[in-house]
């Protein structure tokens, strides 16, 4: 069990998604995307298995949630910077989003 404490200590922000392809390379499907988090952190990448909801086109301007404090990892050809959160559904993994525009960069809290 994790307590309140530990929670605290993922760093999760809101970002827009400005670019998105397909990551050819992966082992299993999935994106390659272009973070937009505001003025504080920038533009990130990262590596999602969305591609059984998702098509690439309908991601771009999407707000969505990422944990942006967690240490890079090579996913294929990329370097995921950030973790895209997301709920493992029936269908595949549905994003964690913002009902309403917001800033980018806004900290989860």
């Amino acid at each position: 069990m994790t307590d309140f404490e530990t929670f605290m200590k993922l760093d999760i922000r809101v970002g827009t998604i400005i670019a998105s392809e397909i990551n050819k390379t992966a082992k299993k499907p999935a994106y390659k995307l272009t973070i937009d988090f505001g003025d504080e952190l920038g533009i990130k990448k990262s590596s999602a298995q969305i591609t059984e909801v998702y098509k690439k086109e309908e991601l771009i301007g999407k707000q969505i949630l990422a944990v942006v404090n967690f240490p890079p990892k090579q996913v294929a050809n990329i370097i995921s910077e950030v973790l895209v959160l997301g709920t493992y559904s029936k269908n595949g993994v549905v994003l964690i989003t913002t009902d309403k525009k917001v800033e980018n960069g806004d900290k989860l809290g």
